[in-house]
């Protein structure tokens, strides 16, 4: 049996959002500084012995959570649609990562994202 490499990263951003329908406080405005968790999986390493450089997926996390950093998650796409819940902001995080590093040999396999110290969520795709 073949093992699997796992790697991963932790990096993190500042943003606000306000949960629409919400039926309590996150229903205003409030801020996180989120820290997000990316894990790269690979059964083969490449001709050097690496499955993808730890800095290949820092700089795709760093690329990515730009786009959130500091900004109001409410008026940027997708989630001026959809609600900027820490699911969907995984989910999102995990498939613009994947269009960045995913290849024959790397896939993104999870994104951890922290909300607080003490709350997160784990998104895969099976």
């Amino acid at each position: 049996m073949a093992g699997t490499y796992t790697l991963r990263i932790l990096t993190d951003f500042a943003s606000a959002h306000t949960l629409r329908g919400y039926p309590g406080a996150c229903a205003r405005m409030h801020g996180h500084n989120w820290k997000v968790e990316v894990e790269v999986q690979a059964r083969e390493l490449d001709e050097i012995g690496m499955a993808i450089d730890f800095r290949a997926i820092r700089e795709a996390a760093r690329e990515v959570t730009g786009q959130l950093d500091h900004r109001y998650l409410n008026e940027i796409a997708p989630f001026d649609r959809i609600n900027p819940t820490a699911e969907n902001i995984a989910a999102w995080l995990h498939g613009e990562l994947a269009r960045r590093l995913n290849d024959e040999r790397v896939r993104v396999h999870a994104v951890t994202l922290w909300e607080t110290d003490r709350a997160c969520v784990r998104y895969t795709e099976d």
